[in-house]
């Protein structure tokens, strides 16, 4: 029952914040004790009306206060870590007596110093509640540095939690934030601008949840169509209108039957809501993980081998059996078993669609969101045709007998499966600099992939599972047709466009190739064959030479509405004579593994409080991003002035729209452009 309690308070902490939410703050110091002993001081700031639990709470109640200290050959631990004395009495939430802190707690660890110089890394993980929910459990990192020579006080306190911001700032970026200044312009002008750009923000974020919603919605329906789901719907559909007495009752079970469907699928992305509301960006780092991306790679080829039929998916029959009890309980609980064993049962067939769903989301800008949304399509495809035949049973006539073609179109997911594992193995190659996977054999591969899917509809090669074939349908022949248009399609991809001298961009594989610059025959670093710099210090100092505005571009290599932008916008005439010659162009990449220089691999206080620790310049550029401009959300679009300290109109993201994009781009130019006096005036004016 308490476990049951527990999560359940962990979904109201879910619903009930939408942005990230840190009721506490951690900060250390080291106290001395003696020449060669000292305490570690960990201090927790807590905001009122919450709690922080004590290091030991009794069984089956809260998570603890847990500190982790890395060893290493500086110090010794001595003893355990202590806490403040604290409340302990009986909570009403978990029904036992703990003991916890509200407010404020110290911690305090003693050590033995073997080296002056020491840095001693720990972690402490925790958890809060309220008095009607509790935060997901969630761990910081924290740093202590040993004091500089003797003290000739008993105590000596020093701060080494993690560098100031502004010191932090200029040692990563050479400006701080109070070095920014806001946009200056007419009130109505600055006025129409933010609302213009929210409403295109507001517009596109729309737009991309229902684009997910939709190919969510295709993936229902191919589901239905594979063996797995597609001969149970007349079984289901005559279960409910013969087994009730009265029609009315067998078409409402079969309602909630669909709403149930609905109901299971949604309820598998709500783990990812938990996760987005602790760190935002842990979907960004989950989505560009080079290992994880590899994993993809090998689960989607194991996906398609089991569509080819050279195996069979799925989940362990317990699951099943158990489900299938509960069908006996009847009323609401015995429907609702009944579509949690549909799920169960079809797990082959739905299985390798929900697991090219799931990637396909972790690695857009919406993250848990567009996952939301891919599933609810899901669903409701998966669950509506149930709804539907049972209203009107007589429409089951018209769908077509169950056959061969159900097993061809399991075959044509699994070539489809195959080609976007290259997709995600391009992802590891692009965030790790491995330079193999380039835009030619990515080509290559597809092109072998969707041939091979055009010889298999045209007859010529054949599956396990497939039956003998009499006569080729008229639908599969026109499907192959497409398939075959389609791969004469890619092969157009190695066309070279003269303009930017690199390969053709296909406006079809957006986001899923690589960028037509990541080449072995026409390597540009920079999309489009512009000039750009990939440090921000660098590109500030080239910006001041020339005297030209800038343009900060916080993009990613896995980032499918970057690629977008760079390929179909930024090549329009117009749009790139502006950034070719109006503007220095710094994209800064927030999924760049590559390593930072030991100096710059610091710990720094994130803007919801708590630290983190730069290891890559990916951290780094998404640390930027995050602080300067309170976002984190890619592609990012910036102007600044020549000096860098000036935002010249309000910053946008993706914006296919290429008109209002090139009068977003000239309006700043325009502002780069005006006197400082016209500005100050302006101000005057306006007061």
């Amino acid at each position: 029952m308490k476990k049951i309690l527990f999560l359940f308070l962990l979904l109201i902490s879910y619903s009930s914040f939408s942005q990230v939410f840190d009721p506490v703050t951690w900060k250390t110091g080291v106290e001395k004790i003696s020449e060669t002993e000292y305490n570690l001081i960990t201090t927790a700031t807590i905001d009122r009306g919450w709690h922080l639990y004590a290091q030991k709470v009794p069984k089956g109640g809260p998570r603890p206060t847990v500190f982790t200290f890395k060893p290493n050959e500086n110090y010794e631990l001595v003893g355990e870590t202590t806490e403040d004395i604290g409340i302990t009495e009986d909570d009403k939430t978990f029904k036992m007596r703990i003991k916890y802190f509200a407010g404020k707690a110290t911690f305090k660890q003693k050590i033995k110093l073997l080296n002056e110089k020491a840095t001693i890394d720990a972690e402490v993980e925790f958890m809060v509640c309220d008095d009607v929910r509790c935060l997901p459990p969630r761990v910081e990192t924290l740093s202590f540095t040993a004091p500089k020579g003797a003290a000739s006080t008993a105590k000596t306190t020093t701060e080494a939690t993690a560098v100031s911001n502004v010191e932090a700032n200029r040692l990563l970026y050479g400006i701080s934030e109070q070095d920014l200044q806001q946009p200056i312009a007419d009130l109505v002008a600055t006025i129409e601008q933010i609302d213009v750009n929210a409403d295109v923000e507001t517009k596109n974020e729309s737009s991309s949840l229902w684009s997910i919603f939709g190919l969510g919605f295709l993936g229902g329906l191919l589901a239905l169509l594979t063996p797995c789901v597609f001969p149970m719907i007349p079984l289901t559909v005559s279960f409910f209108t013969k087994k009730d007495s009265t029609k009315g009752a067998g078409v409402s079970k079969a309602v909630l039957y669909g709403l149930f469907i609905l109901a299971v699928y949604l309820i598998l992305s709500i783990p990812f809501h938990l996760l987005d509301s602790i760190n935002p960006d842990i979907l960004n780092e989950i989505s560009t993980n080079i290992w994880l991306n590899i994993i993809f790679f090998v689960v989607f080829v194991f996906f398609a081998g089991s569509f080819f039929g050279f195996y069979e998916l799925t989940l362990p029959s317990s699951w099943t059996n158990k489900t299938t009890q509960g069908e006996s309980s009847g009323g609401l609980l015995g429907v609702f078993f009944m579509a949690l064993t549909l799920a169960i049962v079809s797990f082959s067939c739905t299985g390798p669609i929900l697991g090219s769903l799931l990637a396909g989301s972790l690695s857009s800008d919406g993250g848990a969101w567009q996952l939301t949304s891919g599933m609810a399509g899901f669903g409701v495809a998966l669950g509506l045709p149930f709804t539907l035949f049972a209203m009107f049973p007589n429409m089951l006539k018209s769908l077509p007998k169950s056959g061969g073609w159900m097993n061809t179109v399991k075959v044509v997911l699994g070539f489809l499966e195959l080609a976007l594992a290259f997709k995600f193995l391009s992802n590891a190659d692009l965030v790790a600099h491995w330079n193999i996977l380039k835009i030619e054999p990515f080509l290559i591969l597809w092109i072998v992939i969707f041939a091979g899917l055009a010889w298999y509809l045209f007859g010529i090669i054949k599956f396990p599972h497939d039956s003998p074939l009499q006569k080729i349908s008229f639908p599969r022949i026109a499907f192959g047709v497409l398939v075959a248009a389609f791969t004469i399609y890619l092969a157009s991809g190695f066309r070279v466009k003269e303009e930017t001298n690199t390969f053709t961009p296909l406006s079809l594989l957006s986001g899923l190739a690589p960028p037509v610059g990541y080449s072995f025959v026409y390597p540009n670093s920079c999309p489009n064959n512009l000039t750009c710099f990939k440090d921000l210090k660098e590109g500030l100092a080239y910006a001041k030479k020339v005297n030209k505005p800038i343009m900060l571009d916080f993009t990613g290599y896995a980032c499918v509405n970057c690629r977008k932008m760079e390929e179909h916008v930024w090549p329009i005439k117009k749009v790139d004579d502006v950034l070719r010659n109006d503007y220095v162009l710094i994209s800064l990449y927030v999924d760049d593994k590559k390593e930072l220089p030991k100096e710059e691999q610091i710990v720094v206080n994130r803007i919801n409080g708590g630290t983190r620790q730069l290891t890559n310049y990916g951290h780094k550029w998404s640390h930027f991003q995050t602080v300067f401009f309170k976002t984190n959300t890619q592609p990012y679009y910036v102007l600044l002035s020549a000096d860098g300290k000036q935002i010249l109109n309000e910053p946008v993201g993706y914006t296919p729209n290429e008109e209002a994009y090139l009068d977003w781009l000239n309006d700043g130019k325009e502002k780069a452009g005006n006197s400082l006096d016209n500005l100050f005036n302006t101000t005057d004016l306006i007061n």
